[in-house]
């Protein structure tokens, strides 16, 4: 499936690597005496300007020099437009990045290794180079998840647990207010009640103060009201527009496409916009709205399930006393949404890294070193973070995570048996991972691998309707919502919908006769 010169390119790059490793070493078999080897992890997000991750990364490293002469350094890919430059990043080869954040649900792994961006991993070459992480995951059976035409492309962070389902973040004092019981919102539809009020009552605040390319108004609908299920493995651009159904898994079709329940959802999204429910400006805005929550000025805000827990909960306590905060997440309505997959965070190996094993050595280090682990992920003892008597992790006097978070952003290589509950989680955390395991379904199409090679050219031209006619029906700009549909759904037929479509079909047809 991958393209033969990608795959010549990684085989031929993975010989050279290994005749340079043993020209290296002396006559008797030991290696030489080098400089410690810089190892750069490409991570995603904001850098940090504080000066903590350096400060970190200075400790880190005289750790990481003793144990496997190496030192790290993270290149970030920033969120300004970040599927962008992540991907055109990856496919550069770019032979000064050695480690590669990925996930198959929202980072492109299976596209990227398609295309040849990730050096395909030996089990001798993770035997020998990462031992620790070789037999966690082979114990738990997981790297059938991270193979492409046998070939292992990524390592799953398959031994971490975490919610990242979306939904709105609002106050439950206000909802109260607005006449909700118990300040809790059980429908989607229902925000119209909540941002009225808002609108009416909290005059310095938008009621859902929204920026950029949101489509939130949309999936947080389709999701609440069909049985939809996203196919997780195809983008076109910023939109994932090929879904089944639970009722018929087995056939590919898209709610872009297909039914009422888009229109419905452009429907509710352009009464909120003549409500007011967000900045006229929103689409073109680049202000950062969860600081407006923080502040009151804004009664939600969106993101997953782990930021609610993690984030949300405490800063509103202490930023807003008596908030209340409260998480409605997508398909709560009618229990249509996901557990997380095992491959939703993942590390590759970049295929024209110049140093793979070291960079393999020093993966196993980060991952299943505690001591590494924790400054990587935490900071330094003291400063970024502190331990209480009771074992939970927590922040020196006077630290606040808006200005003061480490940001090195390790999601590829989490642990659970090094990650400590926080005073910072919400206080019915476990509550929540109950609630939410108790109704969630599994995602039924990990090991699905849709070959792109002949649709990508229409997946592109697709993701180029897309971006013309979503971002304008999540903000509610189009006077005749129907009319506007209509016109993208014929445009997205132009640019080859159909024939991704039954492209996608075959790839499902035969994965599926391969389950039995």
């Amino acid at each position: 499936m991958r393209k033969p010169l990608a795959r010549a390119g990684a085989a031929a790059l993975a010989l050279a690597l290994s005749m340079t490793t043993l020209a290296a070493c002396s006559p008797g078999g030991a290696e030489e005496s080098a400089e410690p080897t810089t190892i750069t992890m490409l991570v995603l997000g904001d850098k940090p300007t504080n000066g903590r991750l350096e400060a970190m990364l200075k400790k880190l490293n005289v750790r990481l020099e003793k144990e496997a002469n190496a030192d790290l350094k993270l290149f970030y890919v920033e969120w300004a437009d970040w599927q962008t430059q992540y991907n055109t990043q990856l496919l550069a080869g770019d032979d000064s990045i050695d480690l590669i954040t990925t996930a198959t649900d929202w980072l492109f792994a299976w596209e990227n290794a398609d295309k040849g961006a990730f050096l395909p991993l030996t089990e001798e070459m993770l035997k020998e180079n990462a031992p620790k992480t070789w037999a966690q995951v082979d114990a738990k059976g997981d790297w059938d998840l991270t193979k492409l035409d046998g070939e292992i492309q990524f390592i799953p962070e398959d031994n971490f647990t975490q919610w990242t389902n979306h939904g709105f973040f609002y106050r439950g004092d206000w909802a109260k207010k607005a006449g909700f019981k118990d300040g809790t919102i059980t429908k989607f539809e229902d925000f119209t009640k909540y941002f009225e009020w808002v609108k009416e009552n909290e005059k310095d605040a938008y009621p859902w103060d929204v920026a950029g390319t949101n489509d939130a108004a949309l999936t947080g609908y389709l999701q609440g009201h069909t049985d939809g299920q996203t196919i997780q493995q195809v983008a076109a651009g910023n939109y994932f527009p090929f879904q089944t159904t639970e009722s018929d898994p087995n056939t590919v079709g898209s709610w872009y496409m297909e039914g009422d329940e888009l229109l419905q959802a452009a429907e509710l999204a352009k009464k909120w916009n003549d409500i007011g429910v967000w900045r006229e400006d929103a689409l073109n805005y680049d202000g950062d709205t969860r600081e407006e929550f923080y502040a009151g000025l804004s009664g939600t805000d969106q993101h997953h399930a782990q930021t609610f827990i993690g984030t949300i909960v405490d800063n509103m306590t202490k930023k807003q006393p008596g908030s209340d905060p409260k998480f409605f997440y997508w398909g709560e309505e009618n229990g249509n949404y996901f557990r997380d997959i095992l491959t939703h965070g993942a590390m590759a190996v970049n295929a024209t890294s110049q140093n793979p094993e070291k960079a393999l050595q020093v993966y196993d280090l980060l991952r299943n070193d505690e001591e590494d682990y924790k400054l990587l992920n935490f900071g330094i003892e003291g400063t970024d973070y502190v331990m209480t008597d009771d074992g939970k992790l927590g922040y020196p006097k006077g630290y606040d995570s808006s200005t003061d978070a480490l940001g090195a952003n390790f999601w590829a290589g989490r642990m659970d048996e090094f990650e400590p509950d926080r005073v910072t989680d919400a206080p019915n955390k476990q509550e929540i991972y109950d609630q939410l395991d108790a109704g969630a379904k599994d995602y039924p199409y990990s090991t699905l691998i849709v070959n792109k090679d002949m649709i990508d050219p229409t997946l592109a031209a697709m993701g180029a309707v897309l971006s013309e006619y979503i971002p304008q029906l999540q903000y509610g700009k189009f006077d005749d919502p129907a009319a506007a549909i209509d016109e993208m759904r014929q445009k997205l037929e132009e640019a080859g919908y159909e024939d991704a479509r039954k492209s996608i079909q075959t790839d499902l047809d035969t994965w599926a006769a391969s389950q039995g």
